[in-house]
């Protein structure tokens, strides 16, 4: 069902919207822990993304996606603003999103010219209810801008020297792994 913004949404509707949004932060965590399989777990298996000129089956694109993330020291993606519309009320098992994203790439060199690309955009989804789960079945980034600059990082600074360190699948913490580099 169509509903203006700003109108109070009843239980099931919210409930969905939540499994949605979770659905969202799921893949962000799958990006930056660079996980396969959390990242599959997002799409249906017939979900396509386009990340390209034309639309490519999800599932293969995450299995590449692992090993071009882990090219990166650390990658960050963060989402917000997310907007979820259910357009076609005979039908509640559709809904379009749109999400704000930042991700931030970090490059760690082995000349110590370590580098940042910053990336600006939203995701495009469409999602689709089967049973009592909701994945997506079509991603569109969109892009406003990136920039690249010259970074560093100390984590050796006194403040930050002593905190645990993030880690790929299955090292990070949130795994119950443990990264000793």
């Amino acid at each position: 069902m169509t509903q203006a913004a700003g109108t109070v949404r009843d239980q099931a509707r919210l409930a969905d919207e939540h499994a949605i949004t979770e659905i969202i932060h799921m893949h962000c965590r799958g990006v930056d822990r660079a996980d396969e399989t959390a990242l599959k777990l997002c799409y249906w298996p017939e979900a396509t993304v386009s990340y390209g000129a034309e639309p490519a089956p999800a599932h293969p694109f995450c299995e590449n996606l692992v090993p071009a993330i882990k090219a990166f020291a650390q990658t960050h993606h963060l989402v917000s603003n997310i907007l979820v519309h259910f357009p076609d009320s005979s039908n509640p098992a559709l809904a379009t999103v749109e999400s704000y994203l930042i991700a931030f790439h970090y490059l760690k060199d082995p000349q110590g010219q370590d580098s940042e690309m910053t990336y600006l955009g939203r995701y495009l989804d469409r999602f689709e209810k089967r049973g009592n789960q909701w994945k997506i079945m079509q991603r569109t980034p969109v892009m406003s801008w990136s920039q690249n600059a010259t970074t560093t990082h100390d984590d050796q600074h006194p403040a930050l020297a002593a905190l645990t360190r993030a880690g790929r699948y299955p090292f990070d913490p949130v795994y119950g792994g443990r990264r000793d580099d």
